[in-house]
């Protein structure tokens, strides 16, 4: 078999560099691909400072209505002597008002102000 292209021919060493530099720049390619691929998975930072904070508000909600009932409860109890009823009355109005405020928050339920036309 002569050199001129037939099956025993050797590769020169200009030939092995092309096909190495060839195979160099697919490697590359695929690297870059798959560190976007990465990136792209990974949380972004303000994402998670902005679900946290969406989560204090709303646990905030809450607690702020479980606390004022409480504390209306306390003092109807105090001043008024209804113990132990003011209490348990107003803890529970100050929880269904938490869950109120929270379902509020999160956009759940719709406000007055949403159902107006032109509302504020």
């Amino acid at each position: 078999m002569s050199e001129n292209g037939e099956r025993g021919r050797q590769p020169d060493d200009r030939e092995l560099a092309e096909r190495l530099e060839a195979l160099g720049r697919r490697l590359s390619a695929k690297e870059e691909e798959a560190q976007a691929a990465r990136r792209a998975q990974e949380p972004r930072p303000g994402a998670d400072a902005s679900a946290l904070s969406g989560a204090l508000r709303l646990s905030g909600e809450f607690i702020a209505g479980v606390v004022a009932g409480g504390g209306i409860g306390w003092a109807v109890d105090t001043y008024l002597g209804f113990s132990p009823w003011g209490m348990i009355v107003f803890v529970l109005l100050g929880f269904l008002t938490g869950v109120w405020n929270v379902l509020r928050a999160a956009g759940y339920l719709k406000t007055s102000r949403d159902r107006e036309p032109g509302g504020r």
